[in-house]
């Protein structure tokens, strides 16, 4: 049995799609990450999935039960950890979770014997009794994960689970992950913006962008799937000139352009790097800079979508406030 199937899960505010028919299937034991710019429909496809939201069409299993039919049995097989922190700032790190225990009706014994488990593992054992407002942000996120693995969950639900952390706690926390995961066989799923959060830690990632799953496979295979080099030229004039050229270029494997770059996937790059310049110059483009490098999920998201998660999140964002204009206008 997969730890989630997912069939054509639709989700619909007005005349807003947010999610449009995605499909996946998650294995057990398994990290999965839904990766795309803020406003691609993860969160709401988490929502679905932990039955926070109800569909507009489509249905899920989650841990064999059906997200319609089986709320109660579902919520109790699942762990969630929210984008928006959810601590009680007024209570100690062990009072947080005791609350959290008791809310699933866990016995006394059993529950102070896994807060102690659990302040192990997320390694807050000697913070148990400071109170949470004198935590640190890293800290009240490894509390945040500590408290929804309290009940022993099937499967934990990661909402951006290292936003707004500073790269050096970011990476503590993915650490944190990968335990839980190897440890505990605890199945993952996380939603993320960071390329390199995705890169790390899932075992196979879907890109997801304005409301569906436009690539979805290990990094590994994703990033194989461009192969060769990839090379970004930076052009301050005549890029669409150059970019109408290249297309008809046979040696070139993909080309993709956004902003004031074009990224070129060709084989043995620094031999094709003087070729590159020599046409642009060739068909009158100014170029301000070239570099080199293997394929990233983020070249892999560029080819797929044409744009950086960057600009996805700031057309989103746009796509939002426009949204909201004509509401308010109503």
């Amino acid at each position: 049995m997969d730890a989630v199937s997912a069939r054509g899960l639709v989700k619909d505010y007005g005349k807003f799609r947010a999610v449009n028919g995605i499909s996946f299937v998650v294995k057990k034991g398994e990290i999965f990450g839904l990766l795309g710019p803020n406003g691609a429909g993860k969160t709401t496809t988490i929502k679905m999935l932990t039955t926070l939201l109800q569909p507009t069409s489509g249905n899920a299993t989650v841990a064999g039960f059906d997200i319609r039919k089986q709320q109660n049995e579902v919520r109790k097989s699942i762990g969630i950890v929210f984008q928006d922190p959810s601590l009680d700032d007024d209570l100690t790190g062990r009072e947080n979770l005791e609350f959290h225990a008791i809310l699933y009706k866990i016995d006394k014994e059993t529950r102070n014997k896994k807060i102690a488990e659990v302040l192990k593992l997320v390694e807050l054992d000697d913070k148990a009794d400071v109170l949470v407002r004198n935590y640190s942000g890293g800290m009240k996120r490894r509390l945040e994960i500590g408290r929804g693995l309290i009940h022993e969950p099937h499967i934990l639900f990661l909402d951006e689970p290292t936003i707004g952390l500073d790269p050096q706690t970011r990476r503590h926390i993915w650490d944190y992950i990968r335990k839980l995961n190897t440890v505990g066989n605890t199945t993952l799923i996380l939603t993320t913006h960071y390329i390199e959060e995705a890169d790390y830690l899932c075992n196979r990632v879907a890109f997801v962008d304005h409301g569906k799953i436009v690539a979805l496979d290990t990094p590994k295979a994703l990033k194989n799937k461009l192969g060769g080099d990839v090379i970004s030229v930076k052009i301050s004039k005549g890029i669409e000139t150059v970019e109408r050229y290249l297309k008809g270029v046979r040696w070139i494997k993909t080309l993709s352009k956004h902003e004031d770059f074009l990224d070129l996937t060709v084989e043995e790059g620094e031999k094709r790097i003087p070729e590159i310049i020599m046409l642009s110059e060739k068909h009158g483009a100014t170029i301000e800079s070239v570099s080199l490098h293997k394929p990233s999920l983020e070249d892999v998201f560029i080819h797929y979508t044409g744009k950086t998660i960057r600009e996805e999140a700031a057309s989103a964002l746009d796509t939002m406030r426009a949204m909201r204009n004509r509401w308010n206008r109503r």
